[in-house]
């Protein structure tokens, strides 16, 4: 008797698992978050556009345009990037000058599955490796976002000097590239004298299909600068499989994400936000719903937006869209559609004031991200603080006083005398053996 009550209480434990598991869909995690307003969405699909952009190569002749075209001057385009001039050190990327809407856009494009060397980029970590400013990110991420600024930091600096210093830095990218992205923004946040000292409110990252490349304090940290975009189910975010063992596993990603979801359904959650070497998508989410439970097809997609502590992605969606969910030229459109029904709800009534001013959102994003950074704390995760840092420099790289000396000696002179370069930041953050080869060092600082 006893026997049999054990096999049906194990029984019933494991159709209340499996029915939870199979009837958890992408928007339960989002849905106490508050709807996303027009303006602070709307570069988005402009962004989006962007980045798909970067696989065309030529823009005023393009083989695969999206509907609507790329939205893009093929004249403004600064510099071109193929794999082949990368040598594998970062995934190909363009810079636009967006004179339109004042903005200096950094687009990097996402994994290419036929090239061995985006593989080499993700592969290039192990949890826990690469401590860094304080928090765990990824390594190989990041060895490719200190490559492409030592590249890129001069013609970046010129482009925002010569437009008058008011232009924004938009650093753009999907996938792959938004871990790129993500990590070149946070090194730009605590450099910015290194651009000719540009505010911090003028730099920007989006990060689209964002990959899991920071620890959670660093994620709340920099909610402000970087903004990641999710479409419903998309399998990236949501895995705490470190990036290697995922593409490892490509030709059995399926079994892989059941297997991980399995496991990670016993694992607490408080055991989760204390362990300071799990990796987290950065910033700020901004989640793009369009299906629902038991319903058939896609509905009018609406953005739910939050800077999440808890429950930040956590839990694979066993879904047949999990992967589908993942493509830019997907995430594009429905942006697009959610972008346009926004705008319609906003705009009912013309004699009607929005319903939410624009300088009372501002308002409510920064008491948000406050909110977020003391949740953290109370909630004791390693190494958070709160309250947002305004430091040029990165802590765990700290000039020498003679570099300090140098610095303010050409912060005096014009930009156009202004060649330093982060060759500086390079010989902080890696050593240089005999044959020539660079290799990162590890932070150190606790």
């Amino acid at each position: 008797m006893s026997i049999s009550c054990v096999e049906c209480a194990f029984i019933v434990g494991c159709s209340r698992w499996a029915w939870k598991r199979c009837t958890y869909i992408g928007s339960d995690d989002s849905s106490e978050w508050p709807l996303a307003t027009p303006d602070e969405f709307e570069p988005v699909p402009h962004v989006c556009r962007i980045i798909l952009a970067v696989k065309e190569p030529d823009l005023k002749n393009p083989k695969f345009p999206p509907p609507g075209g790329y939205g893009l001057d093929p004249d403004s385009i600064v510099k071109r990037v193929a794999s082949e001039q990368t040598q594998g050190n970062s995934p190909p990327y363009i810079i636009y000058c967006d004179n339109q809407n004042q903005e200096i856009v950094l687009a990097i494009r996402g994994l290419n599955l036929a090239n061995d060397s985006d593989y080499k980029v993700l592969l290039d970590n192990r949890l826990g490796m690469q401590k860094f400013d304080g928090g765990y990110v990824h390594h190989g991420l990041l060895k490719s976002a200190i490559w492409l600024l030592n590249q890129e930091s001069e013609t970046l600096m010129r482009l925002w000097v010569e437009k008058g210093r008011c232009y924004k830095m938009i650093f753009a990218g999907h996938s792959l590239g938004s871990g790129v992205a993500a990590l070149l923004t946070v090194i730009v946040v605590n450099h910015r004298d290194r651009l000719g000292g540009i505010s911090r409110g003028l730099i920007r990252c989006y990060a689209v299909a964002p990959a899991r490349c920071m620890s959670l304090n660093l994620a709340v940290k920099y909610a402000d600068v970087i903004h990641s975009i999710v479409l419903q189910d998309d399998f990236l975010p949501r895995t705490p499989t470190p990036l290697e063992d995922i593409f490892k596993s490509i030709f059995c990603l399926p079994c892989l994400l059941f297997f991980r979801c399995l496991r990670d359904t016993f694992i607490p959650e408080h055991k989760k936000l204390r362990d300071p070497r799990r990796l987290y998508a950065p910033g700020r989410i901004y989640h793009v719903v369009e299906r629902k439970f038991c319903r058939c097809g896609r509905f009018p997609p609406e953005v739910r937006t939050a800077i999440p502590v808890e429950g930040r992605f956590e839990h694979i969606v066993l879904s047949c869209n999990a992967t589908s969910d993942h493509a830019i030229i997907w995430i594009a459109r429905e942006a697009e559609k959610a972008l346009e029904r926004m705008k319609e709800s906003d705009s009912e009534t013309v004699t009607t004031a929005p319903k939410t001013q624009k300088f009372e959102r501002l308002q409510t994003i920064e008491k948000e991200h406050k909110d977020a950074l003391d949740r953290a704390v109370s909630l004791k995760i390693p190494d958070v603080v709160s309250g947002v840092e305004d430091n040029s420099r990165d802590s765990s790289i700290e000039p020498s006083q003679n570099e300090r000396d140098s610095s303010s000696t050409t912060n005096s002179k014009s930009c156009s005398d202004d060649t330093t370069t982060w060759d500086q930041v390079v010989e902080k953050l890696f050593d240089k053996r005999e044959a020539g080869q660079l290799v990162l060092k590890k932070d150190q600082a606790e």
